[in-house]
C-alpha cells in the first residue's frame, strides 16, 4: 500500500471508535499525520497517544454545518491527501415509531456531513489533482430499501449514489483524485448499541474492515465490499424482484430486533 510522503495528512471523522479508529491507526502506521475528528474528546485524546506520527484532535459534531466548515477551515492550509467520512449512526424500528428528531440527526450526520465535507475537500483535491476520499457507507446502501431501518438504509443509499456519480465525473475529467464508498455488512462496533439492535449474523472485526478498506482505497476501487457473502448478496439482489429483496430485508431486520429483546 502507498506510504505517506512527509507532511501528508489524513482527516478522519468518526475516529473515536470502530472503523474510523482503526483506519486512523492504519494510516498512522503508513506515515500519515492524522487529524482525528469526533465529539468525544476523551476518546480522541486516548487515540492520539497511540499515534507514532504527528496527530491532533478536533472535537466537532459534524451533523452541524458550522462544524463541518470549521473543520475544513482548520486544515485547508495543510497537505491533506486523505479524507475519511466515517461518522454515522443508525436506528431500528417501524418508520412511524422512530422519533423524527433522531431521524433528522441521522440524516444530518450520515448525509449532510458527508455531502458538505466531500464537496469542500473535493474542490481542493481537484485543484491539486491529488487526494483520496473514502465515504463509509454500508451494504444497506446497495439495497433497494430496508424495512425497519428505513431512514438508515436511505442515508447509506445516498452516500453510495453520490460517490458513484462523483467517481464517474472524476473519470470524465481525467482527474487523479479518487473517491470510493466502503459498504460492509455487519461489523462488530458500537453501531449495535446506538441502533439498539443485535445483528442476526456474525460481524467482521473493525480492524479487518479497515485494513481491507484502506487497501482497496489505494487500489482505487469505487465500491468496496469486504465480505464475500455481502458481495454475493449485492449481486443477487440485482437479479431478483424488488419485492423479494425487501421481504428478505424486513425479515433480517426483524431478527435484529428480536435478538436485542432476548
Amino acid at each position: 500500500m502507498r506510504r505517506a510522503i512527509s507532511g501528508e495528512t489524513a482527516v478522519i471523522t468518526g475516529a473515536s471508535s470502530g472503523i474510523g479508529r482503526q483506519i486512523a491507526l492504519i494510516l498512522d502506521s503508513m506515515g500519515y499525520e492524522t487529524v482525528l475528528v469526533a465529539r468525544r474528546e476523551n476518546r480522541l485524546e486516548e487515540l492520539k497517544q497511540r499515534m507514532k506520527n504527528p496527530s491532533r484532535t478536533f472535537c466537532a459534531d459534524v451533523s452541524q454545518e458550522s462544524d463541518c466548515q470549521r473543520l475544513f477551515d482548520e486544515v485547508k492550509g495543510d497537505n491533506v491527501q486523505i479524507l475519511v467520512n466515517c461518522a454515522g449512526f443508525g436506528a431500528a424500528g417501524y418508520f412511524e415509531e422512530i422519533p423524527l428528531e433522531k431521524e433528522l440527526a441521522m440524516i444530518d450526520t450520515n448525509v449532510k456531513a458527508v455531502h458538505i465535507l466531500t464537496k469542500l475537500f473535493l474542490q481542493k483535491f481537484i485543484e491539486n489533482d491529488s487526494g483520496y476520499i473514502l465515504n463509509v457507507a454500508s451494504s444497506a446502501g446497495l439495497m433497494p430499501g430496508g424495512p425497519l431501518m428505513a431512514t438508515y438504509y436511505a442515508t447509506k443509499a445516498y452516500v453510495v449514489s453520490l460517490t458513484n456519480a462523483i467517481a464517474a465525473e472524476l473519470e470524465d475529467m481525467c482527474s487523479n483524485v479518487y473517491i470510493g464508498a466502503l459498504c460492509p455488512g455487519p461489523v462488530d462496533t458500537e453501531f449495535n448499541e446506538v441502533a439498539q439492535v443485535n445483528f442476526a449474523m456474525k460481524g467482521i472485526s473493525p480492524k479487518f474492515c479497515a485494513q481491507y478498506a484502506v487497501m482497496e482505497m489505494f487500489n482505487r476501487k469505487v465500491i468496496i465490499i469486504p465480505e464475500t457473502k455481502m458481495k454475493a448478496a449485492a449481486l443477487a439482489q440485482r437479479l431478483v424482484p424488488k419485492s423479494v429483496t425487501l421481504g428478505v430485508a424486513a425479515r433480517y431486520q426483524s431478527k435484529k430486533l428480536e435478538n436485542n429483546e432476548n
